[in-house]
């Protein structure tokens, strides 16, 4: 089976993030889970989630309607590689952490999680439920305040995923 990337975007950040992290790896299919059953993630078995961040730390909207349909799929056996975009500035205190709650709810499910990423010194946020053992649980962006950045982290994550995720 191949490679599904299923994301939700409100201003479109997100969409184009999982546009470009698609033109990386090649040969990987996209779905935006507003528009897509949620039944259509059982067909892959190497998955990404791209998740943005809204107000204090809640999932984005479409990500929210269909959480408790999600939580029903059993994900043993997947691969899952996760993406989450938020604001440092804006807020620094709840950075990414809609990728943090998403993670905690796919290891639940069963999956094997890939991409873990580092911390580097370009990040600047107080804090975030999204990294766990000194790295991010998946690929961190910041289009609002770091966007000159993104595409850069994404050449790197994507190469670091591409064995496991492809």
């Amino acid at each position: 089976m191949a490679t599904a990337i299923f994301y939700a975007s409100d201003s479109g950040n997100t969409e184009n993030i999982a546009k470009k992290i698609a033109k990386e790896l090649g040969n990987v299919e996209i779905f935006d889970i507003g528009t897509t059953s949620i039944e259509k993630i059982k067909e892959y078995d190497k998955l990404i989630f791209g998740i943005s961040t809204w107000g204090e730390g809640d999932l984005q909207g479409d990500w929210e309607d269909n959480i408790d349909e999600f939580s029903k799929i059993d994900l043993s056996g997947k691969t899952v590689a996760l993406f989450g975009l938020g604001d440092e500035d804006s807020y620094g205190d709840t950075f990414v952490d809609a990728m943090g709650i998403l993670h905690e709810k796919v290891l639940t499910m069963g999956a094997t999680i890939v991409g873990a990423f580092d911390i580097d010194s370009d990040y600047d946020y107080e804090n975030s439920i999204a990294v766990v053992d000194d790295k991010f649980v998946g690929l961190a962006l910041d289009e609002d305040n770091q966007e000159e950045l993104s595409d850069k982290r994404i050449s790197l994550w994507t190469s670091q995923i591409k064995d496991q995720i492809l």
